[in-house]
């Protein structure tokens, strides 16, 4: 989603650069997510394949971005970053108000969708896990960490 061509490192303090393709492709998950599973759920027999795989392709991208996520929290912390789950997963600290609303408001918006058409397509609640990933992603590669304290009595 992201390449690296952005260094991990401070993130811009507008939200705006850094990160913006994980951004990006995660409301791009989140609308593919709803314009196949809404009208599946409404019983539109057209979209019942595409929402089934529609989820089920965010769900193993998911696992992909999930293991990508903590591949790159693993090198910040070999790196000398002091890693902690609230900073990684949740975007406390210094990330930019404006990346944490928006990645929030598109996994807002994933759990609303699957919620409502879970007793359509069943296997859409696992599409979550995809902007839950994104965030993680996003807190891997551009959060600001501060060092380890154990790293100097190596």
């Amino acid at each position: 989603m992201d390449g690296t061509a952005d260094p991990p490192g401070p993130p811009d303090p507008s939200g705006r650069g850094r990160g913006r393709l994980i951004e990006v492709g995660t409301w791009a998950s989140v609308v593919a997510f709803a314009a196949t599973a809404v009208p599946a759920a409404l019983g539109s027999e057209p979209f019942d394949d595409a929402a089934v795989t529609v989820t089920l392709v965010s769900f193993f991208a998911a696992m992909v971005v999930w293991l990508w996520a903590l591949a790159a929290a693993a090198v910040r912390t070999a790196q000398g970053d002091d890693l902690a789950v609230g900073t990684l997963f949740l975007l406390e600290g210094p990330a930019p108000r404006r990346i944490r609303g928006s990645l929030y408001g598109a996994l807002g918006v994933c759990i609303v969708v699957a919620a409502v058409t879970a007793a359509a397509n069943p296997f859409g609640v696992l599409v979550p896990m995809l902007p839950i990933g994104c965030i993680g992603l996003w807190g891997a590669r551009h959060q600001t960490f501060p060092p380890r304290r154990d790293v100097g009595a190596r």
